[in-house]
C-alpha cells in the first residue's frame, strides 16, 4: 500500500502578521505545487495555546524530498517563514485516514 507522507510544521505567529503570513504562505504553496505537484494538501491549524500546526501532506517521500531540497529556489520560502518564531519541522507517513 502506497501510503502518504508529511511534514509538520509547528510554530507561533504574532496576530498583527497572521493576515500576511496568511497570504506569503498561499503563495508560496501555489509556487511549490507548480514546481512539485507531488503536494496534494496543506493544513493551517491554530492550537488552543496560540501555536500552529502546518502539515503538508505529499504523495510520496520522494516527491517530498525533491520538494524540500528544492526550497532555497523559492523566494517565498523565507519571506513566510521571516513571520514565524519557535518553529519545529517532523516528517512522518499517514499510517491512516478516516
Amino acid at each position: 500500500m502506497n501510503r502518504s507522507v508529511v511534514r509538520a510544521h509547528r510554530y507561533s505567529i504574532a496576530e498583527a502578521d497572521l493576515e500576511e503570513f496568511l497570504a506569503r504562505r498561499g503563495s508560496l504553496i501555489a509556487t511549490v505545487r507548480e514546481a512539485h505537484p507531488g503536494l496534494t494538501h496543506a493544513v493551517l491549524v491554530r492550537l488552543e495555546d496560540g501555536t500552529y500546526t502546518d502539515t503538508w501532506h505529499w504523495e510520496s517521500i520522494g516527491q517530498m524530498g525533491a520538494a524540500f531540497a528544492d526550497l532555497p529556489n523559492f523566494p517565498e520560502a523565507p519571506l513566510t517563514m521571516a513571520l514565524t518564531k519557535d518553529a519545529t519541522a517532523q516528517n512522518g507517513q499517514v499510517v491512516d485516514e478516516s
